[in-house]
């Protein structure tokens, strides 16, 4: 709920949220519900095993790789949870909704959404066909937007939620010595979203980003740039995914409930000035 202003004219704060004061309880998920997209692999898929590690039940979404069903099943063995992979291309609204939607009647309810797809290809935009531009923007920032629209409705009836954005470091500086004028506007764009919803959904959910660096997936580095990519990181390497749980976990979890409309990047010391 916002601050208001008394009879006074003083601006009476809102109340502290009722959270555990023990910090390891605060970073517990038990009995929360996490959904994460673009999930069947990479950065989603750890997100997905850092809740479960944690307590949560998650819902696992996929857009073509059909290990997920398999994962979830095995996340839900090894951690004692709920899990369950559902197939979603975040370029359709509708579908989209329509998940999130049975995600809430599958679990009950929703604590917390990643919206984590993401695709990227390197070039200059003289070179870019135009169709790859609006490839990347569409499932980069436009299945963004469906993912927060979506679970927005549900955290906006719940009066409560959180919602995180995978975001990157190429959102904040421009990598080098690849040109990737989309990608890196898409990232930038997603960033500037979730501080725009930080503050329109300031009475009921939490919007934060999270920024990799270079991470050892499909998405990492690739071989003609990686010499730059280890020169530039002042740890020297590229990320391992493992190194991503621990920040997802953060805003996930009660241990940031004083975060919001933060972009939290994870990328090894390369965007140091």
């Amino acid at each position: 709920m916002s601050s208001f202003l008394d009879v006074k004219g003083e601006i009476k704060p809102n109340p502290t949220p009722s959270t555990p004061s023990n910090v390891m309880d605060m970073f517990s998920m038990k009995g929360k519900v996490v959904a994460i997209s673009g999930a069947g692999a990479g950065i989603g898929f750890a997100v997905a095993e850092a809740m479960a590690e944690a307590g949560a039940h998650v819902a696992i979404w996929y857009n073509s790789n059909k290990a997920a069903v398999q994962k979830a099943e095995e996340l839900a063995k090894k951690n004692g949870v709920k899990a369950k992979a559902y197939q979603c291309g975040v370029t359709d609204y509708e579908a989209v909704h329509a998940t999130v939607a049975q995600v809430v009647k599958d679990f009950g309810h929703l604590d917390c959404f990643v919206a984590n797809s993401g695709v990227a290809f390197a070039g200059g935009i003289l070179e870019q066909p135009v169709e790859e531009w609006h490839k990347v923007m569409d499932v980069n920032l436009h299945g963004v937007f469906y993912c927060a629209k979506a679970c927005g409705e549900v955290f906006k009836q719940q009066g409560k939620g959180n919602l995180i954005i995978t975001a990157s470091m190429s959102g904040q500086i421009v990598n080098v010595p690849t040109d990737q004028g989309c990608y890196n506007t898409s990232k930038a764009a997603v960033i500037h979203l979730a501080r725009s919803l930080a503050r329109e959904w300031r009475d009921f959910a939490r919007v934060n980003t999270v920024s990799p660096g270079y991470i050892e997936t499909d998405l990492g580095a690739a071989p003609k740039v990686r010499n730059e990519a280890f020169r530039m990181a002042v740890q020297g390497r590229q990320g391992d995914v493992k190194e991503l749980k621990g920040a997802y976990l953060y805003l996930a979890s009660d241990a940031s409930t004083y975060c919001t409309g933060h972009d939290l990047v994870v990328d090894g010391g390369y965007t140091l000035p």
